[in-house]
């Protein structure tokens, strides 16, 4: 099976959205380079640096399925049925929106109201040998504090936000988690992508 990684745009004291939800200016290294990539879904093109474009096809290519939250889906309306990475989506929730999956009878989206570790197990079963990605801190979180994770994933843009809906991780149940130094280090412009182990 692949990795389980989770993974972040974040800012300089952990946040990953505003209090509102939007993102402020966490994406705009998405959209500061010259080379010129379109999306897995090609619903947009990013144009990044050399460094973060390299960063940014390595991960892409690796990617087998994505596990995010009912916050996120909703807040994004299930990506209108296709996720700009173009991956299938394992939706972890308390109850299926039957109404979003009549309307979208060929999304690749997978609902699991059983928790976090059937998700995972359906991510994984859904990537094979590619990578799980799980994105949203509240999921990310009790992958992490069940054990479920190999790799926290950080795309570290240098911006201090000052309050946000939560930190990425939020607030543990347990103890510290010391994480190995970063496997990944990439310095792009007004980002840096860092990944780091999750030691066991």
């Amino acid at each position: 099976m692949g990795t389980v990684q989770a993974q972040a745009i974040m800012s300089l004291d952990g946040y990953v959205a505003k209090p509102d939800n939007t993102i402020g200016r966490l994406f705009d290294w998405l959209q500061n380079g010259d080379v010129a990539i379109p999306t897995p879904a090609g619903d947009f093109t990013v144009h990044l640096t050399p460094a973060s474009a390299g960063h940014w096809q390595r991960w892409v290519s690796s990617l087998g399925a994505l596990v995010c939250g009912r916050t996120l889906f909703d807040v994004t309306d299930g990506w209108q049925g296709r996720h700009t990475l173009d991956v299938p989506i394992v939706v972890v929730t308390h109850q299926v929106p039957t109404d979003w999956v009549a309307a979208h009878p060929d999304a690749p989206f997978h609902f699991v109201t059983d928790g976090v570790e059937a998700a995972i197990a359906r991510a994984k079963e859904l990537a094979g040998d590619r990578v799980v990605t799980v994105t949203g801190g509240i999921i990310a979180r009790q992958c992490l504090e069940l054990g479920l994770l190999d790799e926290v994933a950080v795309d570290l843009v240098p911006v201090v936000m000052g309050a946000g809906n939560r930190p990425f991780f939020g607030t543990l149940t347990s103890q510290d988690v010391l994480l190995g130094n970063p496997t990944v280090c990439v310095q792009g412009d007004r980002v840096t992508h860092l990944v780091f182990p999750v030691e066991r």
